[in-house]
């Protein structure tokens, strides 16, 4: 079993649980491709047991990872989703953050986490993507993002006029600080603070959330994930801010986006022992009797 590893800088309290992965690969028989930068972090800290070999495009590992493992948070994962790209290489996450609804292995479970892969005890969600079309390719070759698109002001002073069309049919002038475009796997990250539903994986479903709308009466909306959205921006402003799950770009206000359905999904593996209806319960804490 091939197991690709990315991450980014880590702590000093975690890399105890790095050095019990690694050490855990190499007593199952499981070989390692670490991420050129993480290795270069980690390098004169942990034992490798083994010398890895590393690498830091999707092309190196196509054909040679069967699994590629996130180690970090959240927004560890949504890093390494734009690493592996269309490569159908199956995701998971070793959670070293705190919330992870994404990063479904704790810490403490590394090793049984393992074993239970390579036991074939696990099952792989199919996640939608978003794709940014943009004139002049506004993120490079890689304008997907796992969790959402963010349109927002570049200050505290201003507000946006963001005009939005869903299939060329006029939706919505949100006069607001900004607008997310989330998938399913997005709607339990910003959009849920701004109010927005939770929706389950596998929904094909897309969900439009306000950002501190001045408008009380508008609320989130949710359409098919078939439908193709187009924004434009107005304001006093000659620009404003666009990100792509972690990665922001400064863009224009003559600029128009469109939005719509990546060709391709990524594969986020979790183990049988776990299901979105009991992560949802055990991160917001559902269920648990606070009135004492």
């Amino acid at each position: 079993m091939n197991i690709a590893l990315f991450g980014k800088n880590v702590s000093e309290a975690v890399l105890p649980f790095i050095q019990e992965l690694f050490d855990a690969l190499h007593e199952l028989d499981c070989s390692a491709l670490v991420y050129q930068p993480f290795y270069d972090n980690l390098r004169g800290k942990i034992d490798f047991r083994s010398q890895p070999a590393c690498f830091c495009t999707q092309a190196e590992i196509e054909q040679r990872a069967d699994f590629l493992f996130s180690i970090g948070g959240d927004g560890t994962i949504l890093e390494a989703v734009g690493l592996v790209g269309d490569s159908g290489i199956p995701v998971t996450g070793i959670n070293l953050g705190r919330l992870g609804f994404l990063s479904s292995i704790s810490k403490e479970h590394i090793i049984p986490a393992i074993k239970a892969i390579r036991q074939g005890h696990f099952k792989l969600e199919q996640r939608t993507l978003l794709q940014l079309d943009t004139p002049g390719k506004l993120f490079g070759d890689n304008p997907y993002a796992l969790n959402d698109l963010t349109v927002y002001k570049p200050n505290v002073m201003s507000m946006l006029t963001i005009k939005t069309w869903i299939n060329d049919e006029f939706l919505n002038s949100y006069w607001a600080d900004g607008l997310i475009v989330a998938t399913p796997t997005g709607s339990t990250a910003y959009s849920l603070s701004c109010t927005g539903p939770i929706i389950t994986p596998g929904s094909e479903n897309f969900l439009i959330t306000p950002i501190a709308s001045h408008n009380l009466t508008v609320r989130p909306i949710v359409i098919r994930d078939d439908s193709v959205i187009r924004i434009r921006v107005e304001g006093k402003n000659p620009d404003f801010l666009v990100s792509l799950d972690s990665r922001i770009e400064k863009v224009d206000r003559t600029m128009e986006l469109t939005i719509r359905k990546a060709s391709f999904k990524i594969n986020l593996l979790r183990l049988t022992d776990k299901n979105f209806f009991q992560t949802i319960r055990e991160k917001l804490n559902w269920g648990l009797d606070n009135r004492n």
